[in-house]
């Protein structure tokens, strides 16, 4: 080989060696991310979030495995001066995490306390997780702070005002609104007047509830059921519903506007609705009148219908006034007709005013008077005897 071509496969070869010692260099210079080490994944779902000074944000943090199962080490590298914050894990605070292999995921939680006099502005915290052998990754979360009260949740129905009868079950649509950057547990009740009922559940479902779980910016629908007693006097009413966490209250007012109701009730302060009476006599009984509706009730008349010669009489033909809920007695005096037969009849008696009226009917048992009885036998044994005298006297010839 002569020395000219010596001398170029000597160059040759030390440029090549040159450019893998640089290749070399510059790999060792880079830093192995986790996917490049085939190894640890550490993530969370919302790694960007926007707070307020004095604010507690909550992190929920996921390691993937893609090599061997291991133990990682997990630390907080780096956090604004004035800042706490820690990992944790299984009830308590925790530096190392066990990582199986495939996939299924360790899960862990980061907690981050923003000082009250934090500035408004951008900041970083990073967090590390090193299973050693170069086998680690780190996690950056861009948190801005800002004066804004952000975290303000929403509850709310987009038609908080209904009107109806008393005894309606009133329905609302609302919707309970999580706006913060970490999942909260609110507790829901409604401040509603005595006899009244509320009742939450999630739209679509039956099953009510007491409390429910939001996710950082997640949202649910709710139906509010509101139940009025049937009495309930006509007017407006309003209901303060509140849906409460730990760091915030939201309220919502829904309005439920009663109209007036109108009813009456025939009876007797027993129930019943039958009595005896004797023919040509007079038999008192007692009726009660309940106003059921939730307005007062005025000008109450008191009728009757009964069977021909039969007299029917009130010592109160028309009551004045009977009030929401309250009940008015009357005596109603009934007399059959004296040619009225033992049997059974029927009386009926309204109860009417302009806007309502109830009708109530009554089984009245006559029975005829005993003197009509012994004269009824005196004649007939009248009749027997003159059959007998006309018999002996005229029975021979």
């Amino acid at each position: 080989m002569s020395a000219m071509n010596m001398a170029l496969l000597r160059e040759k070869g030390w440029k090549i060696g040159a450019a893998a010692a640089a290749a070399a260099c510059l790999f060792a210079a880079r830093p192995m991310t986790a996917q490049a080490a085939g190894g640890l994944d550490l993530y969370t779902n919302y790694p960007g979030m926007t707070a307020k000074a004095g604010d507690s944000l909550s992190f929920s943090l996921e390691l993937d495995n893609a090599g061997e199962a291991c133990d990682a080490s997990l630390s907080v590298q780096s956090l604004p001066e004035g800042w706490e914050g820690y990992i944790s894990g299984g009830g308590g605070q925790i530096s190392r995490i066990h990582v199986p292999s495939g996939t299924a995921s360790a899960t862990a939680t980061f907690q981050v306390e923003i000082p009250a006099d934090a500035q408004e502005g951008s900041y970083q915290v990073v967090l590390a997780a090193d299973a050693g052998g170069g086998v680690s990754d780190t996690l950056t979360l861009d948190l801005a702070v800002s004066e804004l009260e952000v975290s303000q949740g929403d509850f709310s129905s987009e038609y908080p005002q209904q009107e109806g009868a008393a005894g309606t079950a009133f329905s609302f649509n609302a919707t309970l609104v999580n706006n913060s950057g970490e999942s909260r547990s609110y507790s829901l009740s409604a401040q509603t007047p005595s006899g009244w009922q509320a009742a939450f559940r999630p739209s679509g479902e039956s099953t009510q509830v007491a409390s429910i779980e939001l996710e950082p910016g997640a949202s649910q629908g709710l139906t509010v059921a509101i139940t009025p007693p049937d009495n309930v006097a006509a007017g407006e009413y309003t209901i303060p519903c509140s849906a409460i966490s730990g760091s915030e209250t939201l309220n919502m007012e829904l309005s439920v506007t009663i109209t007036e109701k109108y009813q009456l009730d025939l009876s007797t302060p027993d129930g019943l609705l039958s009595f005896s009476a004797q023919a040509g006599a007079d038999s008192d009984v007692t009726l009660s009148i309940t106003n059921n509706g939730n307005v007062a009730i005025e000008n109450v008349n008191l009728t009757s219908s009964s069977p021909s010669g039969w007299n029917v009489s009130f010592d109160t033909p028309t009551v004045d006034v009977i009030e929401a809920g309250e009940t008015a007695q009357v005596t109603a005096h009934v007399t059959p007709s004296d040619e009225a037969l033992t049997g059974d009849y029927v009386v009926t008696i309204t109860a009417s005013t302009s806007e309502t009226s109830d009708s109530a009917e009554f089984r009245v048992s006559v029975k005829t008077s005993m003197v009509w009885g012994v004269v009824a036998v005196v004649i007939l044994a009248a009749i027997i005897g003159v059959i007998g005298w006309i018999f002996r006297k005229y029975g021979r010839r």
